[in-house]
């Protein structure tokens, strides 16, 4: 029986996929095996050698140490895509929030109460200071094109935009789901050059950070209006404070507020709703349940942010080996089987960054082979999978 232990709650779409003859899906537990996320911070939680997987219900992974994991022979998956539709249809809202003071009208209207007959001249009369743009025939610029930014794209182009799309990791499926009218560039600064509108949709790591900082604010087209809701730290809060202070920028919707940018004239600050859909958690919860089933009974990794994509159909025991990315691990796992007379059927070996993972298929194996393969010099864990 393998225990699974979600740190949130968790959408019975994917709990549902465990079968209850094999797995126990608790709350709380000493030791699981493996861990469903959403928004929990585990920085500071302590990992017991027995630990396989945790998968985050979303696509983001800041609130799981992925490093940390790595080193232990945890695989961290995530659901990348499974909330896309939910966060483009809050960034097309976030599109129409930017140019025409939605919110601020809305907030000023509710301040007309009480003054009875007089209500319909007040907002005739004050309905003009909320007036702004339409977006049609507007330059959009993405950054990023990966499930959201292709799915933001068409649906701009749909609503009549003119949409140029900056990705320098972009995949032959994202590109064959664009829209033939998204005009591809090759560099960043043409999309600051060109856009009306700048919505970012990158992840957040350490080269990422402050992306949209004030040298790059100085390229773009003054009025330009910019939308996050990707990661707040992909926006310096300094400079686009002073950029909407000084109107170079229009305005600022975030869904990730921070005490730098509340309060402040023109920043549309929502509340982290991108992916708060019914429909997204339960997708992401499926999805994550389906790779933690995968890799728990058959080893097979998809979707891992830090171990590599490896997927294996054996024909007899599969040994499954984490280890560093490092010359001659796969020599000496494949010489301990050999001078133990194990034939290996079939055999699969990937690499992400510093870690590695090779899949053996081989005939049955005892646990004197398994110690002497767990004794390999840069190997991290092993499981046998019969």
């Amino acid at each position: 029986m393998f225990n699974i232990q979600t740190l949130n709650k968790i959408s019975k779409y994917g709990t549902d996929n465990f079968d209850t003859t094999k797995y126990n899906i608790v709350d709380e537990i000493a030791n699981p095996d493996a861990i469903m996320v959403r928004s929990a911070s585990m920085h500071e939680m302590e990992f017991a050698p027995n630990l396989l997987a945790i998968a985050r219900a979303g696509a983001g992974v800041n609130n799981i140490p992925v490093d940390k994991c790595a080193e232990q022979g945890i695989v961290v998956f995530n659901t990348p895509g499974a909330n896309a539709n939910a966060v483009k249809e809050l960034v097309i809202a976030g599109l129409l929030l930017a140019s025409r003071k939605v919110s601020d009208a809305m907030i000023w209207a509710q301040t007309l109460k009480g003054n009875g007959a007089e209500v319909g001249k007040m907002v005739e009369k004050g309905k003009g200071q909320f007036a702004g743009p339409e977006i049609m025939g507007k330059t959009l610029g993405i950054i990023g094109l990966g499930a959201i930014g292709v799915l933001v794209a068409n649906a701009a182009t749909a609503l009549g935009m003119k949409v140029v799309g900056y990705d320098p990791f972009l995949s032959v499926k994202a590109a064959l789901n664009l829209n033939p009218a998204v005009k591809v560039v090759a560099d960043i600064k043409d999309i600051y050059a060109v856009s009306d509108y700048i919505t970012i949709h990158m992840p957040y790591n350490a080269e990422t950070k402050g992306t949209i900082n004030n040298d790059t604010i100085a390229l773009m087209k003054d009025g330009v209006r910019i939308l996050n809701f990707a990661r707040g730290e992909l926006v310096d809060a300094a400079a686009i404070v002073a950029a909407l202070e000084s109107g170079k920028v229009a305005s600022y919707v975030v869904d990730f507020p921070s005490d730098e940018v509340l309060g402040v004239k023109n920043v549309v600050a929502i509340p982290h709703l991108g992916a708060s859909t019914p429909e997204s958690e339960d997708n992401c919860a499926m999805m994550a349940a389906l790779e933690l089933i995968d890799y728990i009974e058959n080893g097979n990794i998809k979707n891992s942010v830090n171990y590599p994509d490896a997927e294996m159909n054996a024909t007899g025991t599969k040994v499954c080996v984490m280890h560093k990315n490092v010359p001659d691990v796969i020599s000496k796992l494949t010489s301990v089987l050999g001078d133990a007379g194990i034939n290996i059927n079939n055999m699969v070996s990937k690499s992400k960054k510093d870690y590695a993972y090779t899949m053996l298929d081989t005939a049955d194996i005892n646990d004197d082979i398994v110690a002497k393969l767990a004794g390999v010099e840069n190997v991290i864990k092993i499981r046998v999978i019969k």
